[in-house]
């Protein structure tokens, strides 16, 4: 074979994978086109505005002793706040007539009670939102806005996050600097591995992880942006990056859409994510262990510890057993065993296979709910927060009451009271208790929920007994 017939080899061997490197349809577009063009507009920005504390100046000694001999001593200095803003993007994933369901990370709208949530759609149109769940264990969060009647909105379809593969081409749309205007942009790039766990983000990482990692460019204020395949669907939703620099560097993050479905559906239907519990300490299998136990592979999870009077303990799961299949699953690693723990299905019996001293073994574990989770369920429907007058009110037989001795047959109590908002303007105090407002008697938070959510006026009335057990009515002005 002479030069010539080499060179040109050589070009159509280049030009082939060049043209390989360029996915294209029948009519020469970039099929990223439609998929773009269908799930763009589901993409919303949420910006939160909110006032965080600064902490606050007190006198350098025993100011309610000194005040008892010098009662014109200057009151101590108001917590100092300043206004704060969060920025991210969220993806409209369910429509119940105007109701509207948004997901995005807890780490963008964590602070939202603290202030506001507004959500700008796709036509400019802002509305406010309200939070229906947050869950900081995965860093998800649902919100939700009510919209007009004529408002169109789209909502994704939510695709199969088990069913991607390394190399799979992702796509990645959000709000990355919106205060620059450059709201949903659109990078592509493929899926570089998935199953990523034990990363660190900070204080709050979350504690469950199976990120889908990605080299599609990925900013901060994509967070909560999908990360979508190239069928149009949502595979995940965009969390964190690794950087050196602030910026994308080629490695970032999606919580997997499969974990999404659980946790979102939940926060709608509890208001908190219901998770099943096992009652073991599980342990990585390294090389030295796998050496060490005997093992195939470095694969499953080694029982550390079992708990107490657990499902573990029932079931006969012993330490020093290595667990390789949960419900029929495999057990990579520990980040996997707790994802499927905690999605179990709760009071059913599931098969745990392990080996046991070399010998493999199945037994059958009956979960229960996490403790944690139960204490939550409790108490969500033992109290209520009420932004607009700054105050937390819960049920006279919860919490509050039990730890400060306080016995009454009927009303609300209030368990904490915001420094700056109408609540604390109006004089109420922690341990006051509602009997009426409005001259509407209030025996439970049903009643108290009923009037706030109906009130259309700027003033209401509180006749509430004091933790001095005094009796006094109370004008509470809206802002």
């Amino acid at each position: 074979m002479n030069k010539s017939r080499i060179f040109i080899l050589l070009i159509l061997v280049v030009g082939i994978s060049l043209n390989a490197q360029l996915p294209l349809t029948q009519d020469n577009k970039s099929p990223f086109v439609d998929v773009v063009k269908n799930i763009r507009e589901s993409v919303v920005n949420i910006r939160v505005e909110y006032e965080e504390s600064l902490g606050s100046g007190s006198l350098p000694f025993n100011e309610e002793f000194f005040r008892f001999f010098f009662p014109d001593l200057p009151q101590s200095q108001q917590p100092q706040t300043r206004q704060s803003v969060a920025l991210g993007s969220g993806f409209i994933f369910k429509k119940e007539t105007n109701d509207i369901y948004i997901i995005t990370n807890h780490h963008v709208v964590g602070n939202g009670s603290k202030g506001e949530i507004i959500v700008t759609l796709a036509d400019k149109a802002k509305y406010e939102a309200e939070i229906v769940g947050l869950d900081a264990q995965t860093d998800l969060a649902v919100i939700r806005i009510v919209v007009e009647p004529d408002e169109e909105v789209t909502v994704v379809p939510l695709g199969d996050s088990d069913q991607i593969e390394i190399g799979d081409w992702a796509i990645a749309i959000g709000n990355p600097f919106g205060q620059l205007g450059l709201e949903r942009t659109v990078t592509v790039g493929v899926i570089s591995a998935t199953g990523r766990a034990n990363l660190q983000f900070g204080a709050n990482s979350p504690i469950y992880q199976d990120y889908i990692q990605t080299d599609a460019a990925i900013n901060p204020g994509n967070s909560g942006g999908p990360l979508i395949n190239i069928k149009g669907e949502v595979i995940g939703v965009n969390a964190a990056i690794t950087s050196t620099t602030g910026g994308n560097l080629g490695i970032g993050f999606a919580i997997p859409v499969n974990l999404a479905k659980k946790v979102t559906k939940d926060l709608i239907n509890e208001g908190v994510v219901i998770r099943a519990y096992i009652g073991i300490l599980p342990q990585e299998i390294d090389y030295e262990l796998q050496k060490s136990l005997k093992l195939n592979q470095i694969s499953g999870v080694l029982v550390a510890k079992v708990e107490k009077d657990t499902p573990a303990e029932e079931a006969g799961i012993k330490k020093g057993d290595v667990i390789l299949r949960f419900n029929e699953k495999k057990v990579p690693n520990v980040a996997k065993f707790r994802i499927e723990v905690a999605n179990g299905k709760i009071g059913k019996k599931i098969p745990v296979t392990l080996i046991r001293k070399g010998n493999e073994k199945t037994l059958y574990v009956t979960l229960v709910q996490r403790p944690d989770d139960l204490v939550q369920v409790e108490s969500k429907t033992l109290s209520e927060s009420t932004s607009q007058l700054g105050i937390e009110v819960e049920e006279i037989y919860g919490d509050f009451a039990s730890n400060n001795n306080i016995d009454e047959d009927s009303g609300i109590i209030i368990s904490d009271v915001e420094n700056i908002s109408p609540g604390a303007d109006a004089g109420l105090r922690p341990g006051d208790i509602i009997l009426e407002i409005n001259q509407i008697e209030i025996h439970n938070l049903k009643d108290y929920r009923e009037i706030i959510d109906n009130n259309e006026e700027d003033i209401l009335l509180f006749y509430v007994k004091t933790a001095n057990e005094s009796y006094r009515f109370v004008t509470v002005k809206l802002d």
